[in-house]
This record gives C-alpha cells, sequence and structure tokens, in this order.
C-alpha cells in the first residue's frame, strides 16, 4: 500500500507515458480540455487501489509503457516501475463519470489555467440536446455513476450559469437517477440557488489558492473573499459533504497556509481539493513570469499534505465518498484520504 501510494504520487507528478509503436489503444482517448491534463491526450491507468490519468504519446516520454502477452507493465529510466498495470475505459474525462467541459473560452486570465490557450478546435459547442445524446449513444452508458458540468466563463458570468443551468436540466430530466455535479464561477447567492434548482446535487466554488495574496497573482481577475461567501452559502443550499473546493499547491505557500485553508474550509463544511500544480509547455512560462522559479512538488509534500487533509475532514467529521462526481470521485489526478491513504 505504501508503494502503491508513493509510485502514485510519482506518476502523478512525472510526465507522459510512452506507448509500444503499433500498440491499440483498448479505450477511447480522453482529450481534455479541463482539468490538470488540459491540452493532453491520456488514459486512465489503474494499479491495485489505484487510479492515475496520464498522458500518453508514441514518442519519447518519462515513462514507458510495456505489453509482454498482453501483461502491461509501466517502465522508467529502464527499470520496471509497475509491474501489472491495467487501462481503465472513460466515458467522458473521468471513469464511469459523463464529465463535461461546457465551454474552454474564458475571459479571465488565471495564469496556471490551460483551457483558453487551447485553440479554437477545443470550442465543441455543446448543447443541452447534444449532451444527452453524446451520453445516449456512449458504450459507457450503463457504466456511469454521475455526471459533472465545468466550464470556463465566457460571454458573462450569469450567461455561464445560465447555461449550466440548462445543461443540467437536460440531463437531470434525462438521467433522473444519476447524481449531478458543477463547477462554475458564481458572484452572487442567487445563482448558486439556481444551480440547486436546476436539478444540481454536488457544486465545488474554487478558492484556487491557501493564501489570497497568491491568489491575486494568479487570479488577478476574480474574488477571493467573495468565493468563501458563496461556499458558505453553497453549504446552506447543498448540505454539508456536498460542497467542495480546489486548492492548488506549489505556488509557494507553505504548508501551514494550506492547513490553514482546509481548516478554514472545513469548518464551513466545505472540502478542500487539494490539487498539485502542473505545469506545461502551455502555462509554464506565464507562471515563470508572475511566480518566478518554483519549487518543485515532491512525492512526500503530495503524501504530507494528503495525510493533513485527512486529519481536518476526521476532526470535522468530512469524507470525500460523500461526493459522487468530479475530482473526488475520479481519483485520478490526486491523492484521495480515505480512499488511496
Amino acid at each position: 500500500m505504501e508503494e502503491d501510494l508513493r509510485k502514485k504520487s510519482e506518476l502523478i507528478l512525472g510526465g507522459a507515458v510512452s506507448l509500444p509503436e503499433g500498440f491499440v489503444l483498448p479505450v477511447r482517448v480522453s482529450r481534455s480540455t479541463a482539468g490538470p491534463g488540459a491540452g493532453s491526450e491520456a488514459i486512465v491507468f489503474r494499479f491495485g487501489r489505484m487510479r492515475v490519468k496520464k498522458a500518453v504519446t508514441y514518442g519519447l516520454a518519462d515513462f514507458e509503457l510495456r505489453d509482454v502477452d498482453g501483461r502491461l507493465s509501466i517502465w522508467r529510466d529502464g527499470s520496471l516501475f509497475l509491474d501489472d498495470v491495467t487501462i481503465e475505459p472513460v466515458g467522458f474525462h473521468a471513469p464511469q463519470q459523463a464529465f463535461f467541459n461546457l465551454d474552454p473560452r474564458c475571459m479571465f486570465h488565471c495564469v496556471y489555467c490551460n483551457s483558453p490557450d487551447l485553440g479554437k478546435d477545443s470550442f465543441k459547442g455543446l448543447t443541452p440536446e447534444s449532451i444527452v445524446e453524446m451520453m445516449d449513444s456512449s458504450p459507457q452508458r450503463d457504466a456511469f455513476t454521475g455526471v459533472a458540468f465545468t466550464s470556463g466563463v465566457y460571454g458573462s458570468i450569469q450567461a455561464t450559469v445560465d447555461n449550466f443551468c440548462r445543461c443540467v436540466s437536460a440531463v437531470k430530466k434525462a438521467y433522473p437517477e444519476l447524481p449531478i455535479g458543477v463547477e462554475p464561477y458564481v458572484d452572487s447567492m442567487e445563482q448558486v440557488d439556481m444551480l440547486h434548482e436546476a436539478g444540481a446535487d454536488e457544486i465545488k466554488i474554487n478558492i484556487e489558492t491557501a493564501v489570497k495574496e497568491l491568489f491575486d497573482k494568479a487570479c488577478p481577475d476574480l474574488d477571493y473573499d467573495s468565493t468563501f461567501d458563496m461556499l458558505v452559502h453553497a453549504v446552506g443550499v447543498f448540505g454539508r459533504g456536498k460542497v467542495c473546493s480546489n486548492l492548488i499547491y506549489g505556488l509557494g505557500e507553505s504548508d501551514d497556509d494550506i492547513r490553514n485553508a482546509m481548516e478554514r474550509l472545513a469548518s464551513m463544511g466545505v472540502m478542500a481539493n487539494l490539487r498539485p500544480l502542473r505545469l506545461s509547455g502551455i502555462n509554464r512560462d506565464r507562471m515563470t513570469s508572475v511566480f518566478g522559479e518554483l519549487e518543485p512538488i515532491t512525492p512526500e509534500r503530495m503524501k504530507r499534505l494528503a495525510l493533513m487533509q485527512m486529519e481536518i475532514f476526521s476532526k470535522y467529521g468530512l469524507s470525500p465518498d460523500t461526493m459522487h462526481t468530479m475530482c473526488f470521485a475520479c481519483r485520478c489526478c490526486d491523492l484521495i484520504p480515505f480512499s488511496d491513504l
């Protein structure tokens, strides 16, 4: 278990996986337009209880997949890294979920975010009708355990929330048994109410960073204090255990800063979703220009913070198991308390 935990951390923090020449993937490739892997083609590897979503390529990469008579293994620097892995199918973006990015375009300028830089082809013009049709025709349809929506903010915040609501309502009507999660940017309590009334069961409203000074540098167009107000209201609407918030680390904050932010959220009934900063060819120069050279995240810090997260969740009676959509349910890009640890 301890070894698997370290291997998952190293995979999350490392680069892509190289596929053998001529290897035919047994699953559909996920082309992410949101999240840590935005801009890459990825698949989900499983070993033991662990799940990791990794970018894949047929060129050189940090890791190498080998196939010996159908048994898959992952190698690094010529040495065996994982001796028995399987590849899990992805419905839309995440295993067992239909997770849609309604619009990668965004009028805000968060320095770590890749989505707005992916080009016009990343905008798929999703509509409530097309989303339901995609779910109806998916080979993973019977395996879906949840539906989730995220989006950039395009046009206006209210117009984006209105679009969320139309899509949530359509999917709730077509699939009333599936929980629905939403990850919007909201700037009024009425917008939170609208999303719940449309049929959303869970919500993620992101504070992004552990301290306001870093937030102001990372997301200069957004309001840190307002986000906490929205989270307090969301807990009153959606309930404890149904509200979470991304907390990115690796921006120069201390472990104590992370603890204080997680404690503040947990005391409100909100679960922090710890996200290690991902630097890529898309955002690296932009990040360096704002934050300077950042200290790399280590597997040791990942584990240390995840144990801290589990301690705080236990203290406040919270568990990721109460979230059935989005990142806590996916378990591919983070160390998840009570599941991985």
